[in-house]
């Protein structure tokens, strides 16, 4: 296993790089919109997704649009994925239009953004690079900062993989924030599951109190921002808080895919003999809002799952089966 002493500085490309981007929704579109703006002059810049019509921001400002996964493949060296999840990473990778088809004899490093179990992560690197006799290299670098962090270009990056394919898109990955080597492929989706279950913490503790606070007639608001210049202030709670002193919930980052981001850190739990229990806990909660039909809004609408009346032992609920 590859070992790391800390992370080194990230330079910018010394000359263009090409780069595709699949999934251009509400974190790949400021990603590839910074890639363009940010990286050497003569770069390019190729985007491909379900609709056009959702590239058309990006075309304004010169990125390239491909019809097809092969269609781009065949046009970049570096290939950021920003889907959600690893069966939609998979279903643009074979067939005749797929990412594969178009790689040819040319080496191709594939960058995994979406967030994913490290297990996931580990088995496309294994089957991609026998596939392709090692032209084609796997990295995986989920991201952390919602989309406030994707428009700001201030990502967190967490990055694993081996470290020739690494040096070569860490200063792609750069553009869009802060991308840190942490370890061999899989350590950048565990990396993620730590975020992942502190961040399912923070909000549900959040949600908690504000409950408490507004049942006992305080200012919601007032309280956490003067709760946020103590030890319980952080990101989450300056993010969060107009949400929750507001009741809005209106969908950003959607509470149901904290299910597929607890399993995997549960799974990598489990295969790394771990003590997880608010983990296990965590899941429980929004597995309850998500059979309560909240799952497609914010986080934050776990505030409203814990007020209502059937919230008060969420481990008793039902335990709904979320597709992939």
């Amino acid at each position: 296993m590859e070992r790391h002493s800390g992370p080194r500085p990230t330079r910018a490309p010394s000359h263009p790089v090409r780069v595709g981007v699949i999934g251009i929704g509400v974190m790949g579109r400021p990603m590839a919109r910074h890639l363009m703006t940010r990286l050497p002059e003569g770069s390019e810049v190729v985007v491909t997704a379900l609709q056009r019509g959702a590239a058309a921001e990006l075309e304004a400002i010169g990125v390239r649009w491909a019809d097809t996964a092969r269609e781009l493949a065949g046009l970049v060296d570096t290939v950021v994925y920003v889907v959600p999840d690893m069966p939609q990473v998979r279903a643009s990778l074979t067939g005749p239009d797929g990412l594969l088809a178009g790689v040819g004899e040319r080496r191709l490093d594939v960058v995994i953004s979406s967030t994913t179990s490290p297990t996931a992560v580990r088995a496309l690197a294994s089957e991609l690079t026998e596939a392709t006799d090692g032209r084609v290299r796997v990295v995986d670098a989920p991201i952390s900062g919602g989309q406030e962090g994707a428009e700001a270009g201030t990502l967190s990056i967490m990055v694993g993989g081996p470290t020739d394919a690494v040096d070569r898109v860490l200063p792609v990955l750069a553009a869009a924030g802060t991308p840190v080597h942490l370890g061999a492929v899989g350590a950048g989706q565990v990396a993620k599951a730590c975020n992942q279950i502190i961040v399912a913490a923070a909000v549900v503790a959040m949600a908690e109190a504000a409950t408490l606070a507004e049942r006992a007639g305080l200012d919601v608001l007032a309280m956490f921002d003067l709760l946020g210049g103590g030890y319980a202030g952080s990101r989450i709670m300056e993010v969060k808080k107009h949400r929750f002193a507001e009741h809005d919930y209106s969908p950003s980052g959607p509470a149901r895919f904290m299910i597929k981001d607890l399993g995997a850190a549960l799974e990598e739990a489990a295969s790394t003999g771990s003590p997880v229990p608010v983990t296990t806990q965590l899941l429980s909660i929004f597995e309850g809002v998500t059979a309560a039909g909240l799952g497609d809004l914010d986080t934050s609408v776990v505030q409203q799952y814990l007020a209502g009346a059937g919230a008060a032992s969420p481990a008793a609920g039902p335990d709904p089966k979320e597709t992939p």
